[in-house]
């Protein structure tokens, strides 16, 4: 049937980069890597390989994840994923993280692309992730 998602996310260059986890009932990640950059394209992926959500940030991957760990009343996005994490962990499934990072050198002329902004849409597109609702 062909690769199955994740695999097809590490071939354009995503690295697992940590997972999340309950921890007396509330919800944590763990990173394995340190993720300094901004501008990083991110997924939620079964141990099984099933993308379940892909977004971007301009911020640094620590700091976007916080929202999804703790979000605000009205982060509506924050919210529905922090319930979907942690209904999956109930399951004893694992969700990692995945990342890739814009490194910047992404140019047409004299204007640098925002990759992760760019590839977020087609990917979304093409993967269908289930918590993705567009």
């Amino acid at each position: 049937m062909g690769l199955d998602n994740r695999q097809r996310l590490m071939d354009i260059g995503f690295n697992r980069v940590g997972d999340w986890r309950l921890v007396e009932g509330r919800l944590v990640f763990k990173l394995d890597t340190a993720t300094t950059s901004a501008n990083v394209l991110y997924a939620f992926i079964s141990g099984e390989g099933q993308v379940f959500y892909i977004g971007k940030t301009t911020q640094t991957l620590p700091k976007r994840l916080m929202g999804y760990q703790r979000p605000g009343p009205s982060q509506v996005t924050n919210i529905r994923n922090n319930i979907e994490i942690k209904i999956l962990l109930a399951l004893e499934r694992h969700v990692e993280i995945y990342a890739l990072a814009d490194t910047g050198l992404l140019r047409f002329g004299e204007f640098t692309i925002n990759l992760a902004a760019g590839l977020e849409d087609a990917l979304i597109s093409e993967l269908k992730p289930a918590w993705n609702c567009r």
